[in-house]
């Protein structure tokens, strides 16, 4: 077989172009450090880092929205700190209020004490995050979700409280829940001293002793007390079902009593004709706890009246803190969960950065032994095209 000059530099020249073309490819990669830089490189491969990176992308949207709903958890957190400080300075205020030393002017001067640590209060519960978003908006409603009027402190937001999910946490936390549904009287009952009473009579919150005998609602009683001869016994009538439960019964100053599965201790020396009543307890808030104590305590002398509010306010501050206790605890455990979203993600972030490195990354050391094995076939290509070039007849015609 004849093979013509021409076609040995066509076919000498068709090689080395192709393999300066593979030499420039593998530079592209090695400079690029992937070895897919077009999806024609390689389809399959290109679509799979398509998809990891969509992914990296929702993993990076759904981390910064975490982090502000982090952010703002931690500053809800901080408040309700902040708040049980509050209430924790105003019960120790009730307590001092409670000496039998103290003037109506020294309880006046707590009352006032109160006032300041109540409208701190409230500032704290319209507090809002670096966003405007109020820490304690529920479902959400104005900046202020708490509004002071002449009623009462008003809850002004949606109530409710948006649930954790497998990449979220709330950003704001239930204001209804934390700060208005608090019990009151001991959460069961309420109890009052009767408004015509002249005696030192005062009682305690009283109890449920036994849970499973109260009504439920509880019904509502009166105590009445009768004096003579020297001697005092109680009555105690259901004024629901207009039942008499107990009558002539003998009052003993720090005794118990007990009736339909209820107790209290009753103090002081009633006279004939005073009373007590007690009744379901209902729902009240934080802000109106502290507005009857400064009212009950403000400017009154010593007495029973005193002794009572001293007692009430107590236990429905100790309410109050509860309240504030478990919605930290709750904020605290959705910063907990936010931690291990993050965990999560982070993992979830590494998996997906090598299934794309695996798809479109260059092996760099395998790609440096490949261009230097290129590199040498195409040094090989050019020497030996030189010395093709030389081989002619004419160039052994004498």
């Amino acid at each position: 077989m004849r093979i013509g000059t021409a076609n040995t530099y066509d076919q000498a020249l068709e090689q080395l172009l192709r393999r300066q073309s593979e030499l420039s490819s593998q530079q592209e990669k090695l400079t690029s450090g992937q070895k897919v830089n077009r999806a024609s490189d390689d389809p399959t491969g290109a679509a799979q880092a398509e998809r990891a990176l969509i992914r990296l992308s929702r993993i990076e949207v759904d981390q910064r929205a975490l982090e502000v709903q982090r952010n703002a958890l931690s500053a809800a957190e901080s408040t309700l700190g902040d708040a049980s400080g509050l209430l924790m300075n105003a019960r120790d205020l009730v307590i001092a209020a409670g000496n039998a030393s103290y003037s109506a002017a020294d309880r006046s001067t707590l009352a006032k004490q109160m006032t300041g640590l109540r409208d701190q209060l409230f500032n704290l519960a319209n507090r809002s995050d670096s966003n405007g978003i109020a820490l304690f908006g529920g479902l959400g409603g104005p900046s202020a979700p708490f509004a002071d009027i002449p009623a009462g402190v008003q809850f002004q937001a949606s109530a409710g409280q948006r649930s954790a999910t497998e990449i979220a946490v709330p950003g704001a936390m239930d204001g209804q829940a934390i700060w208005m549904n608090v019990a009151s009287g001991n959460g069961a009952f309420n109890t009052t001293l009767g408004a015509g009473n002249t005696g030192s009579l005062w009682t305690d919150v009283g109890s449920v002793v036994t849970p499973a005998i109260p009504s439920v609602p509880i019904d509502n009683y009166t105590v009445s007390f009768t004096v003579g001869a020297g001697v005092t016994t109680y009555d105690i009538v259901d004024t629901s079902t207009a039942t008499t439960l107990a009558s002539g019964q003998p009052y003993l100053d720090g005794g118990a009593i007990q009736f339909a599965g209820l107790s209290l201790v009753a103090h002081g020396q009633p006279r004939n004709g005073d009373t007590f009543s007690l009744s379901p307890s209902t729902q009240t808030n934080v802000f109106k706890v502290l507005d009857d104590a400064i009212a009950s305590l403000d400017n009154a002398p010593t007495g029973n009246k005193v002794a009572q509010a001293v007692a009430l306010s107590l236990a429905q501050f100790d309410s109050s803190l509860e309240r504030l206790r478990a919605a930290r605890g709750q904020a605290g455990d959705w910063l907990n969960r936010a931690d291990s979203i993050t965990d999560a993600q982070g993992a979830r972030t590494i998996s997906l950065e090598a299934d794309k490195s695996r798809a479109i990354d260059l092996d760099m050391v395998k790609g440096y032994s490949d261009f230097t094995k290129l590199n040498t076939g195409y040094q090989a290509a050019l020497q030996s095209y030189a010395q093709i070039q030389k081989l002619s007849l004419f160039n052994f015609i004498n």
